[in-house]
């Protein structure tokens, strides 16, 4: 006789509504929203105004979530965004060996390392072990602020979910293992030190090709406007690699505290764009530079 997963399901889905968090339904066994398309969509229904995504038919209803999940065995979906939730996803490091192991830190080590940095414990809150054997930590996230999704902008395998963005509940299985509550049955405010980093920067009002003004005399500082002005003044053919440098030398100061990286991405941004670059080639170069440099700083420093 086959088990019947949709009870222990739906029961996941209406303890994640009861907590008001705003669930939809994944396609069983697996991550993806079981939601129609835009391409499919009847115009009925929930789309009877035009096509609705999945953050927007997410619900906390207890009659849809019982209805939706009557029809299969779906895994739960909480949209981070309806929800008031920011959840940070420390992910596992790919496998370099036929043995399947890895010597790379994992994100949860890596975020660890943020926080005691930052001069905080790991902060006490709702979280769940994925599937893979990464964790989910939930934050409530603060009133008037939307927040958006990131990709290792705190740090290598360290990615946010927020607006636009969404996670498993536990209780969901996927081939590889099932989604499980760990620990702190409530989640905990959202880290100030985190929420400087994932808030857009203010744009400063100056002139993008012009030099940058020491604010003091600090090294982080004079080594910030150094850089900066290494990369608005690169050549053509240069600027990339300049810009690339520049990060790499800046994300040990990120990873050590000594400037914000709001403050390093802002600035190398405009310069590099004052030089020509495309916005999009700034964004992915310093991305990839700042990751590496603060994951690999953090890690060794912490070793000393």
């Amino acid at each position: 006789m086959t088990h019947d997963a949709r009870p222990a399901l739906l029961h996941a889905a209406l303890e994640a509504a009861d907590r008001g968090w705003h669930v939809f339904p994944l396609r069983p066994g697996t991550k993806r929203p079981a939601l129609h398309g835009e391409a499919a969509c009847p115009r009925t229904g929930a789309c009877t105004d035009g096509h609705r995504k999945w953050e927007q038919r997410a619900t906390i209803d207890p009659d849809r979530i019982r209805a939706a999940w009557s029809r299969a065995p779906f895994n739960v979906g909480i949209a981070t965004g309806p929800s008031g939730l920011l959840v940070v996803d420390l992910d596992m490091p790919k496998t370099t060996s036929s043995k399947g192991s890895s010597d790379a830190p994992c994100g949860a080590a890596i975020f660890r390392a943020l926080c005691e940095r930052a001069g905080h414990r790991v902060p006490d809150t709702y979280r769940t072990r994925t599937a893979s054997g990464g964790q989910h930590l939930h934050f409530t996230a603060p009133s008037g602020v939307r927040l958006s999704n990131t990709a290792g902008t705190i740090g290598e395998l360290v990615d946010t979910r927020a607006w636009g963005g969404y996670v498993v509940a536990a209780g969901s299985t996927t081939p590889t293992g099932t989604y499980e509550a760990l620990s702190a049955p409530e989640a905990a405010s959202t880290p100030a030190w985190l929420l400087s980093i994932l808030q857009p920067a203010p744009r400063a009002v100056r002139a993008p090709s012009g030099p940058v003004t020491a604010q003091s005399g600090s090294y982080a500082d004079s080594a910030l406007d150094n850089e900066t002005r290494n990369v608005a003044s690169a050549q053509l053919g240069a600027r990339e690699a300049a810009l690339f440098r520049a990060a790499r030398a800046l994300g040990r100061l990120i990873a050590w505290g000594d400037l914000p990286r709001h403050t390093v991405e802002q600035a190398l941004q405009e310069a590099g764009e004052a030089t020509g670059l495309t916005a999009a080639e700034c964004r992915s170069t310093l991305r990839s530079a700042l990751n590496w440099s603060i994951a690999h700083n953090q890690v060794k420093r912490d070793a000393a």
